[in-house]
């Protein structure tokens, strides 16, 4: 009896296979600039990251501001005086109708953290400002309280809080 073909692989079954392996690899190099480009920007991933602020420079009476998404966020490490204050306001005679505990997180009252856009058009307001002790929007003369509730002027709503949480008892992330 003598041995078939089939037992034995041929130089044409190897040149085959080489063929076969070669297109595949090539394939998948060729898709992968096309498949690579559909993921998000390293700008577009970082402008939507959670961002992490030292709170343990800040001075009690103090704000600062940083950016998240573009936007100005304000800090306020609000004094025992100032906590006071805005809890003592009758939440009816407010326009937007809002206790500051609902505003701050549980344990940290002392530390506000709102959007620093005045709800009526867009506008930046100032940091201890106005007949509140709190913010005020020079464009158009709405003021908020140290709470960033909106008390005067033509903003139909609070100054809104952003998601935050404490990560520790001097730092937060935003986002």
């Amino acid at each position: 009896m003598t041995a078939s073909t089939a037992d034995h692989p041929t130089r044409r079954d190897f040149l085959f296979v080489a063929t076969g392996a070669a297109a595949a690899v090539g394939g998948v190099v060729t898709l992968w600039p096309f498949i690579s480009q559909m993921n998000p920007d390293a700008s577009t991933i970082a402008a939507g990251a959670p961002i992490e602020v030292d709170l343990a420079p800040v001075a009690q009476g103090q704000d600062i501001k940083v950016f998240w998404r573009g936007k100005p966020i304000y800090i306020s490490h609000r004094t025992k005086k100032q906590v006071e204050e805005v809890r003592a306001v009758p939440v009816s005679s407010l326009p937007d109708p809002q206790t500051d505990q609902a505003r701050t997180k549980e344990g940290h009252e002392q530390w506000l953290v709102v959007i620093g856009i005045c709800t009526h058009l867009g506008c930046i307001p100032i940091a201890h400002e106005g007949n509140y002790d709190g913010f005020f929007c020079p464009c158009h003369g709405s003021q908020y309280d140290a709470s960033g509730r909106v008390r005067q002027g033509p903003a139909p709503l609070n100054l809104p809080v952003p998601p935050y949480q404490f990560v520790s008892d001097t730092k937060i992330q935003i986002g």
